[in-house]
């Protein structure tokens, strides 16, 4: 790549006011307007061409600048899994052909470290380049300089034939409008290469290891706003409208953030942000982000406050920007300014101020304004957050993002995530939930059905091929095209019932695809234990018929809440205790369709991969897996102590005149979470984690074979017996028992049981194990592994001693020694009576907890309790063990 060759396309708006030449000016006005102690200048001034290169001394000399070596750190040793990860596609093939977009890219030293990386994944020179880099900037010649600079430099002849480096001179608004108003696309073709990105060959050939019981930056960022480039420096630059031959609507779009960036913006504002990139769910597009995790109020000051002053220097040059903005570059002197930073640990963020050494007044020439600051006063310019797991996770999950991988800097805990936008997501719960309810466990929103369709929509259609329509992947369930029409023939037989109107047509469906209730009665007592299914494949219902069946029930009850939200019909107890029902219904079928479908997983179930999530970087993941922190000790002891169970939820309240229109502040469950209820446990032991699926295996390999059955989420490849032998199921398809070997294992009651009984210990009470969850379960949902964050288990985690040893259990529901049977105080639901007396049969268990494939309402309800049968198999259920007693 030559000097003559570098392009930069023009991607700044034609207004100059827009485009930020005016608008500095007016952002300028508007901080310095505010009453005294409130001031503020905006960030953009930090980085013109003058600071953008006093940065990139900050990052070469100032040695306690972390932020920036430790992304580096990360560069240097992971680019090559970071671009493979990021390019790979749901054959397990890299695509290379794709775009990728730096939003700040500055002076590309960290850079380089992608780019050498992204021409290793092409295989040979290609014309055109297949892979297309774009370094999005405000400043002109600082972006000509560096990408001259980057083709003379070593990573330049690597890029030849393979990456054309280009540039995008522009705002972040203005690139991210041209990228989504078509400006890349153009190419015609995307080559894969059969490469495969995830070789677990070598994997299946090992032995099982022994088990272990700035914010912005020149570098990587410029302001999000505005631009302040002269006419005359526009019209010397090689600039084009648009890049015709650049991506087709195909081509992967990879967006690198990188400098902790986004720590420039306001909480909320960072997860709007990220909301607005453009990145299409499902279409292999990746965001890579550098987020400081850092927490150490010393080390974060003086991160910022350099002993060189070099800090204190990039920071005082944005008074010259202030001072042109007003119309005289000295306006500001500064010899009466100096530099102030501290870091709010309540905040979470370091902060960054101008302090006006004495009083003085400073005018605009263009207004002739004047602002009078007082001695010491303080003028707000730029903010940095630090995000903790809690905040991470918070944001992902509010900008609709799902992390795929993670690298971290040991030193600093500094990290770069790669991201996602999954095809359907789940909105963290929050209180109020909504203008319904006060309560995220109150009455749903049509929003939360439209989530709930949007997972059942992607397993039922994408995930279940048409070969499998007519089969049992579990021979003591229904065949899979059952449950496409259960699913909307209930929610019609409750909403008849409740508006006291006819089932919506055909009506045999609801004769086909109920089971458990008569459609034909009003009183919901009446009930038959089974569907009336057809015994013959040609006798069923066709699936386009199901489908059109399932579009007119939603319709239905989309009616039914523009009733409610317009007033015509107002929302009753009952009412909301249908949709509450209907909605959580919906809910725990969609996970049993699942471990369903998960029998047939490699073998005819069509994996999330290959319909648009990511495919899982296994060998990378385990390398993060094995690195997790061991509790010191391998249990904690609890008690004696008084554990609260259930809820107050009485339905016999809902027919009440007072209780009839109680709805907002009310909070609904099962029939087996009513009434709350006082349980008294005593002194006891109880493991900090689940059972491993490397446990059990050393364990049936060793003494346990005649007494427990091999997991059915295990599955044997044949040979010797040996982990290389051994894979467990996953949607993605099988994976060695040694990527899993941390997982918590998947099996029946008796099996873990007699595990349990084995190790001198037991399975713990409900009582007991919800004791521990109160205790020490992690404390935001956005960290834990339900709603399907995963589509698959996770090694389970302890927080750390500073977070109290919280963590999460890995994404499966926990057995329990409590049998599922009736209570002093239960009584059976009036709309679905049978849903927990049919299995008061001593038989079932109580389990809780939640699975990856749980949807949050449901696994975050406290007093949730869900049960199987001991010896079935193939629930996504553990356990860990207790044990009598301190140690």
């Amino acid at each position: 790549m030559s000097v003559s060759n570098v392009q930069i396309v023009d991607v700044r708006v034609n207004d100059q006011a827009a485009n930020g030449e005016a608008d500095i000016h007016s952002e300028v006005l508007a901080g310095l307007s505010r009453p005294a102690g409130q001031r503020t200048l905006p960030t953009l001034l930090l980085y013109d061409e003058q600071g953008l290169r006093i940065y990139d001394e900050i990052t070469t000399d100032a040695h306690e600048y972390y932020l920036f070596p430790a992304e580096e750190n990360i560069l240097k040793n992971y680019a090559g899994s970071i671009v493979r990860i990021m390019h790979t596609r749901d054959d397990d093939c890299i695509t290379a052909e794709s775009v990728v977009v730096e939003l700040g890219a500055g002076s590309l030293r960290k850079t380089s470290h992608i780019l050498s990386a992204l021409s290793k994944i092409v295989p040979h020179t290609m014309s055109p380049a297949p892979i297309t880099y774009y370094a999005l900037d405000l400043e002109q010649r600082e972006l000509q300089r560096t990408l001259e600079q980057l083709s003379t430099s070593p990573v330049g002849p690597e890029l030849e034939g393979k990456v054309a480096a280009k540039g995008m001179w522009g705002t972040y608004d203005g690139g991210l409008a041209f990228i989504e108003e078509g400006g890349l696309r153009g190419r015609n073709s995307v080559e894969r290469v059969a490469v495969p990105a995830h070789d677990l060959a070598a994997v299946n050939s090992e032995t099982l290891p022994a088990f272990r019981n700035r914010s912005s930056s020149a570098d990587s960022t410029s302001s999000a706003t505005g631009t302040h480039t002269s006419t005359s420096e526009r019209e010397s630059l090689d600039t084009a409208a648009s890049t015709p031959d650049i991506a087709t609507a195909d081509t992967p779009l990879h967006i690198l953030f990188l400098g902790s960036s986004l720590g420039n913006f306001t909480r909320s504002a960072d997860a709007a942000f990220l909301k607005g990139l453009p990145l299409r769910a499902g279409s292999g597009d990746t965001l890579l982000l550098g987020l400081d995790h850092g927490v150490d109020k010393e080390k974060i000051e003086r991160a910022y406050d350099d002993e060189k002053g070099i800090t204190r220097k990039f920071i005082l040059n944005g008074l010259k920007g202030a001072g042109r903005a007003l119309g005289d570059e000295g306006l500001f002197d500064e010899d009466k300014w100096d530099y102030v930073g501290r870091y709010n640990e309540e905040e979470r963020r370091h902060e960054a101020f101008y302090r006006s050494k004495a009083a003085q007044t400073v005018r605009d020439s263009k207004t002739q304004q004047e602002f009078a600051f007082l001695a010491d006063e303080l003028i707000h310019v730029e903010v940095s957050y630090k995000y903790t797991e809690k905040d991470a996770h918070t944001l992902f999950v509010d900008a609709n993002l799902r992390p795929i991988q993670r690298w971290t800097d040991p030193a600093t805990g500094y990290s770069l995530w790669l991201l996602e936008r999954p095809v359907f997501a789940f909105p963290l719960l929050r209180t109020p939930a909504s203008p319904l309810s006060t309560t995220p466990f109150g009455v749903p929103t049509f929003q939360d059905f439209q989530d709930m369709w949007a997972a059942w929509d992607f397993i039922t259609r994408k995930m279940i091929p048409d070969s499998m329509l007519f089969q049992k992947p579990i021979d003591l369930r229904h065949i899979c095209l059952f449950y496409t029409g259960h699913i909307p023939t209930f929610l019609d037989i409750h909403l008849s019932r409740l508006l006291k109107e006819p089932h919506t047509e055909p009506d045999e469906f609801k004769f086909i695809f109920e089971r458990g209730i008569d459609p034909n009665v009003d009183d919901p007592t009446e009930c038959h234990p089974h569907s009336e299914v057809p015994q013959k494949d040609e006798d069923w219902p066709s699936l386009t018929s199901i489908m059109e069946f399932q579009s007119r029930v939603r319709q239905r009850l989309r009616n039914l809440y523009d009733e409610i939200e317009s007033g015509k019909r107002p929302l009753t107890r009952k009412m909301a205790r249908v949709l509450f029902l209907t909605l959580e219904h919906e809910g725990f079928h969609a996970e049993t369709l699942l471990y369903m479908l998960l029998q047939r997983a490699g073998t005819g179930t069509i994996s999330p991969s290959a319909s648009g999530f990511a495919s899982p970087p296994w060998l990378s993941l385990l390398a993060n897996w094995e690195a997790q922190s061991v509790p010191a000790t391998p249990t904690v002891t609890l008690g004696p102590a008084t554990v609260s169970l259930g809820h107050d939820d009485n339905e016999l309240e809902d027919e009440e005149p007072t209780k009839a229109l109680d709805v907002k502040n009310h909070a609904f469950g099962w029939d087996n979470e009513h009434p709350q209820r006082a349980v008294d446990v005593g002194e006891f032991r109880i493991e900090w984690r689940p059972v491993t699926n490397g446990q059990f295996y050393e364990f049936w390999k060793n003494e346990g074979s005649g007494k427990v059955t091999m997991p059915k989420s295990w599955v044997e490849q044949g040979g010797e017996v040996m982990v290389s032998t051994f894979s467990v199921r996953t949607l993605h398809g099988p994976v060695p028992l040694k990527i899993a070997h941390l997982w918590p294992v998947l099996t029946d009651y008796n099996s873990i049981s007699t595990y349990a009984s084995v190790k001198g210990g037991r399975i713990p009470t409900e009582p007991e194990l919800r004791l521990f969850y109160d205790k020490f379960e992690c404390g935001y949902e956005g960290g834990k592994n339900i709603g399907f964050r995963n589509w698959h288990p996770v090694p389970a985690t302890t927080g750390g001693e500073k977070d109290g040893g919280r963590g999460h259990n890995g994404g499966v529901w926990e057995w329990t020694s409590t049998v599922f049977e009736k209570y002093d105080g239960f009584e059976p639901s009036i709309l679905y009576p049978g849903y927990s007396m049919d299995f008061f049969d001593t038989h079932h268990n109580v389990v809780i907890g939640g699975s990856y494939a749980t949807i949050p309402r449901l696994a975050e309800r406290r007093t949730l309790r869900n049960y199987y049968q001991r010896n079935y198999p193939y629930a996504w259920a553990g356990a860990r063990i207790a044990y009598d007693g301190a140690k």
